[in-house]
């Protein structure tokens, strides 16, 4: 293992537990051990066990799952009442144990306004008679309560009711059953879910969102007084010496409801500033925590919290190292970290440990393949949240990701076996097969890669003389360091394959392949408008892959992921982008994760970049470009260059037969995680 890494590898403690390095898994939504989002109730969810046991055998330190509720989402059974559960847990964590790893048991008081209501369940609470004939199977108005009457972050249509004393007393009480159940079952510790991201807990901490005028609301010890007998509740339960950990927002970087602070913004703090997370983290020591597991932000700037590709790599680092200046305990820092970095940081006395949670989703093996120092082996996290936490949200809508996603969270865009092992696994095929793979894009490298693991004998086309179609394109801008490394790694892991590979070779005949089954995976083109001047619009693949220059000001036909991200990366070059986007939002697609589009609209606002949404496209001349608003006014927009990103459609070189298969976008345009889990839908079969 190179030195640089060192320090990740030495002990340290939390209380009297020790844990043998300094790399933590952190928590994620959806890999609780008591289930996620179950309709038939909570239960030892063996799936997430399987998860996290590959992790610790292959060197994680300290696993912390994802939050469990104190009380069941759906039917509203507390936690404490199921003790087979924590029967099923026992020889789990004996099984954790035998690996060297430690591992703490995350309990979430609950969610409050960041309660993330989709719109199926929305209208339903809207409507009392509705919200009354659902309240034995979800009560949204539990789910939903706050300290004070405050708008939901995902609908601000709905105002979420108080909390009443009556039921922050039950919460306090359960943490403390469920707690003892956990240390019986020999879990190592619980983390307090959350003085963070503005759930519960930090909610009531806020002056900000905390307007109670009893015991809970007003002064600082007021507004702390939730958390701090949350902890002492569990002392008492558990004893002292039972480790617990806070999940912990050193700021809130929130400049209003549904309004976020990005990086390097000069902006006032409505949340908690550093002066009072100075004095907070102190305090909430002295309460009784034996660690801060720490990073930034709410989901009013969810970006902190869960960072997109856009955010800095390490991008809570500094704030999190000044916080650990006045506290005694072990702090961990979360967020894009690098193992380097987190490693100097560690080395220096900055932080204890280093938080990381997708790069586990993406590659079970990564801190093995550092150990083995395979570095280039690891697949990277590329901040998608596509298959992790695709929790969509744009104005006028709740949270519009399926039911379907909403309960099987923490699975990866990249990786379709984590958190899915029963689904997607590769099995040899029963009769081998000549296959013929066309397209050499993220989907024909995934495809090919699968087929030949299973046993097939296979060749992959490209009619180019580069690797990874229209990816390469995606992966250009300056913030996309880890989609090019997820290229480079797809071209290494094909080199490892018996797979033939035909560069340069356009296939026009598949009958004369002579291939048993032929993928098709020939990827999409890009939409075309029919309005004048269209020819003098920029394509936005030709603007990514470098064929067409720009001027200083520069028009991007269309607001959504591709157009926005176009329009970023114009910025970072110091140039001035303008939008023009039909819709009345940006980014409108159903699955693109809120803490991405949130950094992008919050990004274009700070930064004053001009954005003309419900804004039609009319025409191009050499001067810029004529638009017309909904109500059919016109303007002319100058500018130097034109952008267009209006969509793409399939691109499919043959139809499909009973030996020919369209995968990817050239099927249905979509995402890496459509491609790679559809890929992996029909070469399981072949």
């Amino acid at each position: 293992m190179d030195v640089k890494y060192d320090a990740l590898f030495t002990p340290w403690k939390i209380g009297n537990v020790e844990i043998k390095n300094r790399i933590v898994l952190c928590p994620m939504g959806g890999t609780s051990l008591f289930g996620w989002f179950e309709l038939t109730g909570c239960k030892f969810d063996k799936e997430a066990a399987k998860f996290f046991l590959e992790r610790a055998n292959n060197n994680v330190g300290l696993i912390i799952p994802g939050i469990a509720p104190l009380r069941d989402t759906f039917w509203g059974k507390w936690l404490w009442q199921n003790p087979k559960m924590f029967e099923d847990l026992k020889p789990f964590v004996d099984q954790i144990h035998a690996t060297g790893a430690k591992i703490f048991i995350q309990l979430t008081a609950g969610m409050g306004r960041s309660w993330a209501i989709t719109e199926l369940i929305a209208p339903m609470h809207k409507n009392k008679l509705l919200r009354k004939i659902i309240k034995p199977i979800i009560d949204t108005n539990h789910e939903l309560a706050s300290p004070s009457p405050l708008p939901s972050r995902w609908d601000p249509e709905i105002t979420t009711p108080e909390m009443t004393k009556e039921q922050i007393h039950e919460i306090i009480e359960a943490f403390a059953k469920t707690a003892k159940l956990c240390k019986d079952a020999g879990v190592d510790g619980v983390e307090v879910h959350a003085v963070h991201e503005g759930y519960l807990l930090d909610q009531f901490t806020m002056e900000w969102t905390n307007k109670r005028t009893d015991e809970y609301g007003g002064s600082f010890e007021n507004r702390y007084r939730f958390p701090v007998e949350v902890v002492q509740a569990i002392k008492e339960s558990c004893g002292k010496d039972f480790p617990v950990s806070l999940r912990y927002s050193v700021e809130s970087k929130v400049k209003d409801f549904r309004s976020g602070a990005v990086p390097g913004e000069v902006y006032e703090e409505k949340g908690r500033c550093m002066a009072e997370s100075e004095k907070a983290a102190k305090y909430l020591q002295d309460a009784g925590y034996d660690m801060l597991n720490a990073d930034n932000g709410t989901y009013d700037s969810w970006y902190w919290a869960h960072p997109p590709m856009y955010m800095p790599q390490n991008c809570n680092l500094e704030d999190v190292a000044h916080i650990k200046q006045f506290v005694d305990i072990p702090v961990v820092c979360a967020g894009r970290m690098e193992p380097d970095v987190g490693a100097q940081a560690v080395a220096e006395g900055r932080i204890d440990a280093v938080g990381v949670a997708r790069q586990f989703l993406a590659d079970p093996q990564w801190i093995t393949k550092m150990i083995d120092e395979r570095l280039e082996d690891i697949r990277p996290c590329i901040c998608c949240h596509a298959g992790c936490f695709n929790f969509s949200s744009s104005k006028g809508h709740a949270n519009t990701q399926d039911l379907s996603d909403t309960m099987g969270l923490a699975r990866c865009a990249l990786n379709p076996e984590t958190m899915q092992s029963e689904k997607y696994y590769i099995k040899p095929a029963k009769k081998a097969k000549n296959i013929a793979v066309i397209g050499g894009g993220i989907g024909g490298m995934e495809a090919a890669i699968l087929l030949s693991k299973r046993g097939h004998k296979v060749t992959l086309y490209e009619k180019t003389g580069e690797l990874g179609g229209v990816f390469i394109a995606a992966a250009a801008p300056s913030f996309k360091e880890k989609d090019k490394a997820l290229i480079a790694w797809y071209k290494r892991e094909l080199a490892k394959q018996p797979v033939t590979v035909k560069m340069n070779t356009e296939v026009t005949d598949i009958e004369a392949l002579g291939a048993d089954e032929v993928i098709i995976a020939t990827g999409s083109t890009p939409n075309r408008i029919p309005v004048s001047g269209i020819e003098k619009g920029i394509e936005a693949i030709d603007f990514l892959r470098g064929r067409k220059e720009v001027g200083q000001k520069v028009a991007i036909i269309g607001g959504g992921l591709t157009g926005c991200e176009i329009a970023y990366e114009l910025y970072l070059q110091g140039k001035t982008p303008v939008i023009v986007e039909m819709q009345d939002d940006l980014i409108t697609t159903k699955g693109v994760c809120l803490a991405n589009t949130s950094f992008l609209r919050d990004f274009f606002n700070a930064n004053k970049v001009e954005v003309h949404l419900e804004t039609a496209l009319k025409a191009i001349d050499d001067t810029g470009v004529t638009v017309a608003d909904k109500d059919g006014n016109q303007r002319h927009i100058d500018c130097d260059n034109v952008i267009l990103s209006t969509g793409y459609r399939s691109a499919p070189i043959a139809k499909k037969g009973r030996h020919v298969h369209i995968l990817g976008d050239a099927q249905k345009v979509g995402n890496l995680r459509t491609v790679i889990w559809g890929v992996w839908d029909k070469c399981m079969k072949l």
